[in-house]
């Protein structure tokens, strides 16, 4: 990285003893030894750790309960398992879902996913892929909750990390299976974490890494090092060209990313989803939505104080793509989209609060008090209708007779049989046999057709086989629990 010092102290040049007692930079307190081994000192380092071990017990038992009751929300967890089962195999990251011997690195820029290989090389099943998710996510919870402990005490930084670990943006990408993005939450997080603590340099180092996440997330990573190099050019001056770079280097891999890297992946020699970001019917097009979008990340999560924090800038990036895009499904807040926005927010409250409490007016020193309460309360009532409230329900630990049955029915499609699916059977079949999507074979004709026909859409299955193949013939290999799996006929030799 071309400008970087790494001989520099962490803070750049010490600031003077008459700057060292301005509010803008509080001296560090070092505790005591007596004070440093206190039984109440060790809880208080304890709490984010107990934190993030609750919420990976949440988040692990709402996805495997989800995947053991057939509850898959989209191809994506079979698309991850795909890719990572190649990686684990040492094989070009194909994922047939998406066309057959589709590279997925020409689809999404996502490498960061290789490192769950050696994990599911051990554990080759998509559950390994649902607790790794549920660990990041978790794992991210740590900073968060540190952080807030640290700047405004003890009780609000608990307060802030319950907030933030049932925030809806987490919940909803719990519920959404198993996408890249789990490994860009935990790498925001801790990256702001240092930014809070004036680490800028630690603060770089964990924003780089995002540009090996996914392709927009460079610019994430570079908004994250302006703030950097706006918050330490008073304090710590010979940072600021440091972080420039940094921003630079990061603009630089998301441009080459999206215009050389992915199209030398992809067959057609371009980014698929540029029709997708291309400004729709304009900014104006579906404001309700983007505007409810802003009230339910500002309002329950922040109480809007986190409007007075410059880390909103960091959100930016995302929110452009996302309101600019002609798809509609970006807009709201269901699936995965808002979780990286989580941490950025709930940090931005965390700073905004920090200043506010050493503010000179004493509302807004009596709002930020109380909101980290509130916003803790806001969190624990929202999710008595999000998707961890399904954790008090019984029938979330049952697995219902048809569900077995349905299982059953596709464990007699053999292993490395080639398989055209929808979702519903994907995630079931993805470890052991070569799956495509339904309508999606692209002139290969698979072994088996297995399809989730819970409200009977197929109609004539061997009519369906036939309008998919036309020169193959298909007989009903099984029917249970609302699924159905089809048998090719093997043409006699003659």
């Amino acid at each position: 990285m071309h400008g970087v010092s790494l001989a520099l102290p962490e803070n750049g040049t010490p600031s003077p003893p008459s700057a060292v007692s301005t509010p803008s930079s509080p001296p560090p307190s070092t505790p005591l030894p007596e004070q440093a081994a206190s039984p109440a000192r060790s809880v208080r380092v304890r709490d984010p750790y107990v934190v993030a071990v609750l919420l990976f017990c949440a988040y692990a038992a709402l996805s495997i309960c989800r995947y053991r009751q057939l509850r898959t929300m989209s191809w994506d967890l079979g698309i991850f398992e795909q890719v990572i089962r190649a990686y684990a195999q040492l094989r070009a990251p194909v994922a047939d879902l998406k066309g057959p011997g589709v590279n997925i690195l020409g689809d999404h820029f996502s490498p960061v996913t290789a490192l769950l290989a050696p994990a599911y090389r051990l554990f080759p099943t998509p559950i390994t892929l649902l607790v790794a998710q549920a660990a990041l996510f978790a794992l991210s919870a740590i900073p968060v909750t540190r952080v807030a402990a640290r700047l405004l005490g003890r009780w609000p930084g608990l307060a802030i990390g319950v907030g933030y670990g049932l925030s809806w943006g987490v919940q909803r990408a719990v519920e959404f299976d198993f996408h890249e993005i789990a490994f860009a939450v935990p790498l925001i997080a801790f990256s702001l974490e240092a930014l809070l603590t004036h680490r800028w340099r630690a603060a770089l180092w964990w924003a780089l890494p995002l540009v090996l996440v996914k392709e927009d997330l460079g610019l994430t990573a570079a908004a994250i090092a302006l703030v950097v190099a706006v918050r330490a050019r008073r304090t710590a001056p010979r940072i600021v060209p440091d972080a420039l770079a940094v921003a630079a280097l990061a603009v630089v891999a998301a441009v080459l990313t999206f215009a050389f890297v992915i199209p030398a992946f992809n067959s057609a020699d371009t980014y698929d989803y540029w029709v997708k970001v291309d400004g729709g019917s304009g900014p104006l097009d579906g404001i309700d939505t983007k505007f409810r979008t802003l009230l339910w990340l500002l309002l329950p999560t922040t109480g809007l104080l986190a409007l007075r924090s410059p880390l909103m800038l960091i959100a930016l990036p995302t929110l452009g793509w996302r309101f600019l895009s002609s798809d509609d499904h970006y807009w709201g807040t269901d699936w995965h989209y808002s979780a990286v926005l989580m941490p950025i927010v709930t940090l931005a409250l965390v700073d905004a609060a920090e200043r506010a409490r050493r503010g000179a007016r004493p509302w807004l020193r009596s709002y930020a008090r109380h909101l980290p309460a509130a916003v803790a309360g806001a969190a624990l009532a929202l999710t008595t209708s999000l998707p961890l409230s399904a954790l008090a329900e019984l029938d979330a630990y049952r697995v219902r007779p048809e569900v077995r049955a349905a299982e059953r029915l596709l464990d007699r499609i053999p292993d490395d049989a080639t398989v055209e699916a929808n979702v519903g059977p994907i995630s079931r079949l993805t470890s052991r046999c070569r799956v495509f999507w339904v309508g999606g074979t692209r002139g290969i004709t698979p072994d088996y057709i297995a399809l989730n026909n819970g409200r009977g859409w197929v109609g004539d299955p061997v009519a369906y086989a036939k309008r998919l193949h036309p020169r193959a013939t298909y007989t009903v290999a099984g029917e249970a629990g609302g699924y159905l799996v089809l048998e090719r006929v093997a043409k006699p030799r003659t």
